[in-house]
C-alpha cells in the first residue's frame, strides 16, 4: 500500500492551518452526534423530546457542512484538490452520502416531506452513514500514523 501522504504533502499537512481546524471540529461534531443520537432514540422510544432533539440534529448537520467545506479546502491545501483525491478518494465519495441523507432531513423538516416520527428514522439513517464515515477516516488516518512510524525506523 502506497503512503498516505508524499514527504512533501506531510509537510503541507503539518503547516496548514486547516489540520487543526479539522483536528478540532472532527470530535467536535463527533460529540454532538452522540447528544443528538440520545435525544433523537429517546424521542422515537418515548414520544417526548421532539424539539430537543430536532435542535440537535440541525446542529449536527451544520457541523457536517463546516467540517466539509473546511475539509475540503484542507484537502486543497494538501493534495492541491478540493476533493477526490486519491488518498481519500472512498472516504469523500462516501462523505457525499453522508451528505446528502443529512440534507435530506433538513429537507423533510423544512418541507414537512415526512412526520416527525419518519424524519427522525432518516436522521437515524443519516447518522450510521456518518458512523461509517468516520470509521473510514480514522482507519486511514491510522494508517497513516502506523506508515510514518514504519518510515522512521527504516
Amino acid at each position: 500500500m502506497p503512503p498516505l501522504y508524499t514527504p512533501e504533502e506531510r509537510i503541507r499537512r503539518d503547516r496548514s492551518p486547516w489540520t487543526i481546524v479539522q483536528a478540532v471540529l472532527a470530535p467536535l461534531q463527533f460529540f454532538v452526534f452522540l447528544v443528538s443520537l440520545v435525544l433523537v432514540v429517546r424521542y422515537l422510544i418515548t414520544g417526548q423530546g421532539h424539539d430537543a432533539a430536532t435542535i440537535s440534529i440541525v446542529v449536527k448537520t451544520l457541523l457536517l457542512y463546516t467540517i466539509m467545506v473546511t475539509g475540503a479546502i484542507w484537502e486543497k491545501d494538501v493534495f492541491g484538490v478540493y476533493l477526490l483525491h486519491p488518498s481519500f478518494y472512498w472516504e469523500d465519495v462516501f462523505s457525499m452520502l453522508v451528505l446528502a441523507l443529512h440534507t435530506a432531513y433538513l429537507v423533510a423538516l423544512a418541507t414537512g416531506w415526512l412526520d416527525a416520527r419518519q424524519q427522525m428514522w432518516l436522521a437515524l439513517a443519516a447518522y450510521a452513514t456518518y458512523v461509517i464515515n468516520a470509521g473510514q477516516f480514522l482507519l486511514k488516518l491510522r494508517a497513516a500514523r502506523l506508515s510514518a512510524q514504519s518510515e522512521a525506523y527504516a
